[in-house]
């Protein structure tokens, strides 16, 4: 009986010190380290609360700066002005009003412009020699900051809807052209002489090749367009205009109303980026295979 005891004691030893070290290993690793919060920060909720946070701290150190005599109210605006002009312009539907009309002119001279800008893009594959004979004339348009063209304009299609239209449609045309005859020279020539050597006509090469090859150049340029065709409108509304986020700001700062003139710019930031997601969102589901990161660069 103590022969049987001693032979069994020393086998309940080693299976105690098996079972306990794991639980000893599971503590260690549940317990967060450096590693584990920067992954969770890394996540897309993570990113955005950081975010909001820092916006936030930004916003309370331009109060507290305010308050304290540090910065001048009447030059830098507060952060409590702001927020008490967007709530009074919210409820008396002012800010409404010149947000949409904001947005529509912006949105449908962005589909304008980027629509002729990316059909005459494509067009000019189809002919090499005309091609090389428009190339300087677009290379010389395109070296003039389209806002000197405002004032002609607005002489041109008068003080109203249509011009804010027009200049949205002058600022994001040639972005379109220039973007979409690079990415149809780019398409690979290889798969065309293959085409071609089969016996396959140009329109059916078109088709085949430079349309699936460009796509994804002209969807990512519709990010970049969004925000000249905001800036088309606004310019516009600056000059002449008696709605809009343009007018706005531009009748804010000639009264020398800093948190007016803020709440205009920072609804206009946020449009912008409210429109910058719905191309990305667009841009997901007609292209599902480009990865797209929040840098900006695309991986397929």
């Amino acid at each position: 009986m103590a022969t049987q005891t001693l032979k069994s004691s020393p086998t309940l030893k080693p299976a105690t010190a098996t079972a306990t070290r794991p639980a000893r290993a599971t503590s260690a690793r549940s317990r967060p380290g450096p590693g584990s919060l920067a992954r969770a920060a890394d996540t897309t909720l993570g990113r955005a609360v950081i975010q909001l946070l820092a916006v936030a701290a930004f916003f309370l150190a331009w109060e507290v700066a305010v308050r304290a005599g540090w910065l001048t109210e009447f030059l830098v605006g507060a952060p409590s002005g702001i927020g008490r002009v967007f709530l009074a312009s919210l409820l008396d539907g002012s800010l409404p009003v010149d947000t949409w009309y904001t947005v529509i002119e912006a949105i449908i001279g962005f589909l304008i412009g980027t629509l002729l800008g990316s059909v005459a893009g494509l067009g000019l594959w189809y002919s090499a020699f005309v091609a090389r004979l428009v190339e300087p004339f677009i290379v010389a348009i395109n070296s003039v900051p389209k806002i000197a063209l405002a004032p002609i304009v607005i002489l041109w299609f008068g003080t109203g809807f249509v011009s804010k239209v027009a200049l949205a449609v002058s600022l994001t045309a040639l972005v379109a052209l220039i973007a979409a005859y690079q990415a149809a020279r780019d398409a690979d020539p290889d798969l065309q002489a293959l085409l071609a050597s089969m016996g396959a006509s140009k329109n059916r090469i078109f088709k085949s090749v430079i349309v699936p090859s460009t796509l994804p150049a002209i969807i990512g340029m519709f990010r970049i367009n969004i925000g000249f065709a905001l800036v088309g409108a606004v310019v516009g509304e600056f000059i002449s205009s008696q709605r809009g986020l343009g007018h706005l700001i531009y009748a804010a700062s000639s009264l020398y109303d800093l948190n007016t003139v803020w709440v205009g710019l920072f609804v206009l930031m946020f449009v912008g980026f409210l429109l910058y997601h719905v191309i990305d969102f667009a841009e997901r589901r007609i292209l599902p295979w480009r990865q797209v990161t929040t840098a900006g660069q695309v991986q397929v």
